[in-house]
């Protein structure tokens, strides 16, 4: 599936989704300064169902790991979530399909999210 920036950030903020962009570190890229995130060509975005502060940073260069990658999308919220990402279903973001993951179980009541996850490959 190939989409355009436009319509990626159209799609998740239409959601109400919170983008988190962090950059490959290639070529024309944009730093914020001062201590902000980089933003490169690329990036991914995340929507987090039932969000209450939590975020989760893919950078575009994990894409390429021959092994699953776990993160942590604990963020601003008083407890923590992991999501993990199969070696599949990172070739399938870095090919520009979406992804849907389901969190573990939080620490204070064990609820989860859902974590939809798409990027864009320049």
């Amino acid at each position: 599936m190939d989409i355009s920036r436009k319509r990626f950030v159209e799609t998740v903020v239409s959601g109400g989704a919170l983008l988190l962009f962090h950059g490959c570190g290639g070529g024309g890229g944009y730093s914020a300064g001062g201590g902000g995130t980089a933003m490169g060509t690329s990036s991914c975005g995340a929507s987090i169902s039932d969000n209450h502060g939590h975020v989760l940073a893919i950078a575009v260069a994990d894409l390429d790991s021959t092994t699953a990658r776990t993160y942590n999308i604990m963020g601003s919220a008083t407890h923590s979530h992991n999501v993990t990402f199969s070696v599949a279903q990172l070739a399938q973001l870095k090919a520009g399909d979406a992804v849907s993951v389901t969190s573990t179980p939080g620490s204070t009541d064990g609820h989860t999210h859902q974590v939809d996850v798409t990027c864009i490959i320049y």
